[in-house]
Formats: structure tokens, sequence, C-alpha cells
């Protein structure tokens, strides 16, 4: 039988106990995740990126350094509030409630970074969400998957299942995988079917 996406009273219970319940602002294990998030991502400025998921907006602040506009979003109205209330400095930055994939956001996007997420999502809402992310992705954008790598019971599937499933997505090429026995971080790019393909970092910069 295949397991549920867990249900909104599991978050809505974690934020009743503390703002930040999983501590993201204050572990070095999440700030460094994060710094490593944004320093894999190959292009030195995005238009515009989208971040499900946003939580406290931890991530949301880095992105932000790197993006003209942000949208991020959860389905958490604690979350939301709190990650509104973190990013109030930064104009190009949006936070929206929203629950994926029943209300994706409208328009393009030339980033989409899905951290800590999917892992949440049945198989069905998976795989809706990960078609939708393809779908919104530009030619050429970057798509950025990071998750926790070890079993935990609330938890539909690890990092490195995730990993293997948007392996199968057509219209994306792997450009870096990180793994490390805690995480898994990939970045793809958008390839359209008669485009030059993949550029690495490098080979943008004319140096291969």
């Amino acid at each position: 039988m295949t397991r549920p996406r867990t249900p909104e009273a599991y978050f809505e219970r974690m934020y009743r106990t503390a703002e930040d319940p999983w501590r993201l602002e204050e572990r070095w294990y999440e700030r460094r995740k994060y710094d490593l998030t944004v320093a894999a991502l190959p292009l030195p400025r995005y238009r515009r990126a989208f971040e499900p998921g946003c939580s406290v907006g931890e991530l949301t602040r880095r992105l932000a350094g790197r993006c003209d506009a942000v949208l991020s979003c959860d389905r958490v109205a604690s979350a939301v509030r709190t990650a509104r209330r973190r990013t109030a400095d930064l104009p190009q930055v949006e936070v929206r409630r929203l629950l994926l994939p029943e209300e994706w956001p409208e328009g393009s996007f030339d980033l989409i970074v899905l951290s800590e997420l999917l892992y949440y999502l049945d198989a069905a809402a998976l795989d809706r969400t990960l078609r939708q992310a393809v779908a919104a992705l530009e030619d050429d954008g970057t798509l950025a998957t990071v998750h926790w790598n070890h079993p935990v019971p609330d938890h539909l599937a690890t990092g490195a299942e995730i990993a293997r499933r948007v392996a199968d997505l057509p219209g994306l090429t792997l450009l870096a995988d990180h793994r490390e026995p805690d995480f898994v971080l990939q970045i793809h790019q958008r390839t359209a079917p008669d485009g030059p393909g993949a550029l690495s970092v490098a080979a943008r910069e004319g140096l291969v």
C-alpha cells in the first residue's frame, strides 16, 4: 500500500512547539548545507527563483543574494509569517502560503530549489510536483534538490531515493552530485531537445 503524504497536522504541531522547530538558524549542519546549496548553483545570477517548502526562510535569505526575485512558499501559516518577518528587509523576496502540488504558482523560473521537501510527498504528489517543476523551468534553468539521507519515520523516501527519481525525469542533465552520509545535493540543468546541451561552469566562461 502506498503511504499518504505527511499530513498538515504534523507540521502545525511542530510549529506550535517552536518558531523554528528544526533549529535551522542556529545549527551548523543546516547553515553549512544551505551555504553548499547556494555555492553549487552554476550561474552567478538568476532572474526568478522558486523555493517551495521554505520553512522559516533561512535558505530564502541566501537565495536572495543571487536572485533578482525569489518566490518562496510553505504550507504552514506560522512558518510563512516567520519567513516573511525574517525576509522583510529583502524587497526581491515574496513569501506565500501554498500547498503543493495543488497550488503551483503561475509563470516560469530559471531556478527552482527543492530542499528538504520531496520526502513528505506520496508517490502521486511527488510525481506531479516533479513534472510541474520541469515544466516551469526555463530552458537552461537550474533545478537544485537537497534532502536528508537517513531513514526517518515521517519521511517517505531518503535523499538517495529522491535522487534516483529525479534522474528518471526527461529534459534534465545532471551537473553536480554532492553526497555526504547525511544528505544528497544535486544540480540539474533544463536542456531543450534541440539545444546545445548542458554546459559546465568552466565551459560557460570559455575555459574548456
